[in-house]
């Protein structure tokens, strides 16, 4: 019996890290196929394709190395890859994720996984979750769910996970909506069929920026008038509560809304932002009527990705 195929690539993380010292911090020194070898019920489950796309913390990626990762795990699934895993550090892993989930064609699985332990640790959690990530990628239960995070035998979505703790194992989750489903005894369970995907095209060039900012008490606006000058392409703001900001950023968010495209978010880690429920200077009401978009239960970190990508792929450029 012939094996299906899988592929892995791996950029780094702390999956990927151990310390060269017993005093010294743990960096990045492990590469893919050496990451295989912690993992030997893998080879029983599928032929294995792995390759080391990067080494480096997840802290320094960019969206055209992620653009880079994309074209890497086409040709995998156009090679006959029944699945593709991606390990990456877990500080920008949500953002990673989501990013792909906008733009991956294929009804194969594409699934992201981490570590919350390094390497070296005594009780080090990567094998278990590369394991995982590779069980949820072969499964045909996975198929046409786009991006998925596999971490801590929990199954997310790209669109709701978020880290949620520096440094627990259980530090992934999907506020407001839960995972998607469960590995249990080596078997994905997920809790609802798949739901409808409409990925976007590439983007046509890279080198806009979109910034984010974050409302906080008596804050002031000196960045906010920086803005349009320093010739961003668009601009989110992480508001208070339902997406309120106070009425100075409000004043200066309409102005900068007739050059970008300004998007509010909150800041509060769950829930989503209002539509018309408040109606003072700086609410939710008076920043649209202001041409400020509010950005719903997205948050404003995939916020700003959504609108790199969609700069991206316009002819026009700010």
């Amino acid at each position: 019996m012939t094996l299906p195929l899988i592929a892995i690539g791996a950029l780094g993380g702390t999956l990927s890290m151990k310390a060269s010292h017993p005093d010294a911090g743990v960096t990045p020194a492990v590469d893919a196929h050496a990451m295989l070898q912690a993992v030997p019920p893998l080879a029983q489950l599928a032929q294995v394709h792995a390759e080391t796309l990067h080494l480096i913390p997840s802290a320094s990626l960019t969206f055209k190395q992620l653009l880079d990762v994309l074209a890497w795990a086409d040709t995998q699934v156009q090679a006959g890859a029944q699945g593709v895993v991606i390990t990456q550090g877990t500080d920008t892993l949500e953002e990673s994720a989501w990013f792909l989930e906008l733009l991956w064609p294929h009804d194969a699985p594409l699934v992201f996984t981490g570590a919350m332990r390094a390497a070296s640790h005594v009780s080090a959690d990567g094998p278990g979750n590369l394991l995982n990530a590779a069980i949820v990628a072969l499964s045909p239960d996975s198929r046409g769910r786009g991006v998925l995070v596999v971490m801590n035998d929990d199954i997310h979505g790209a669109r709701w996970v978020r880290k949620t703790h520096a440094l627990a194992l259980d530090a992934f989750t999907s506020p407001g909506h839960g995972p998607l489903g469960v590995i249990v005894e080596g078997r994905p369970h997920f809790h609802h069929p798949a739901s409808p995907r409409t990925p976007l095209s590439v983007p046509h060039h890279t080198d806009h920026r979109v910034a984010l900012l974050e409302a906080t008490l008596d804050g002031d606006t000196l960045l906010l008038d920086q803005i349009v000058p320093l010739g961003y392409a668009a601009l989110v703001v992480n508001g208070f509560g339902a997406g309120h900001v106070a009425e100075s950023w409000a004043q200066r968010l309409g102005d900068i809304a007739q050059h970008m495209p300004v998007w509010v978010a909150t800041r509060t880690g769950a829930g989503c932002t209002a539509q018309a429920s408040y109606g003072f200077a700086g609410s939710e009401m008076d920043l649209q009527r202001r041409g400020v978009v509010m950005a719903g239960a997205l948050d404003a970190r995939k916020a700003r990705i959504l609108l790199w990508v969609l700069a991206g792929r316009s002819s026009s450029r700010q």
